[in-house]
């Protein structure tokens, strides 16, 4: 159950310990999000028209950018939930070579995690907001 929801009862608080704190369902909807771009702009390519491509190279990088400062935000806040998601740390890293390391970063490394990666996250991300609930 997400802890955010409104109901005509007054809201528990503390929350439940299997509740998901508010921010932790905005930041994965943060990464949701980013993660449904991502699909958008690479649907239909191959990684060829990827490379030579680099409007869709750029947005794709932005979003992963976002996907993994969202999840350094996540792990901040709610440690917990961020446990919960696999490979966190090189997301994360990722990020952290497209925002501050612009000039090594490999294209194909990025296809990779766009083509391969992200949709496995997206499944995780789908299930931890169904869910609601961290796995305490």
């Amino acid at each position: 159950m997400l802890c955010a929801t409104r109901t005509s009862e007054r809201a528990r608080w503390p929350p439940p310990k299997n509740c998901m704190r508010p921010e932790s369902a905005a930041f994965l909807w943060d990464v949701g999000g980013a993660a449904d771009r991502i699909a958008a702009f690479i649907d239909g390519m191959d990684e060829d028209g990827y490379l030579r491509d680099a409007l869709r190279r750029s947005a794709v990088e932005r979003q992963l950018e976002i996907i993994g400062e969202a999840l350094n935000n996540l792990r901040r806040v709610d440690p917990a939930t961020a446990s919960l998601i696999p490979d966190m740390h090189r997301i994360i890293g990722l990020r952290n070579v497209l925002a501050h390391g612009y000039a090594v970063v490999d294209d194909r490394v990025v296809w990779s995690a766009a083509y391969r990666r992200v949709p496995e996250l997206r499944e995780v991300i789908e299930n931890l907001l169904e869910r609601g609930a961290t796995d305490d």
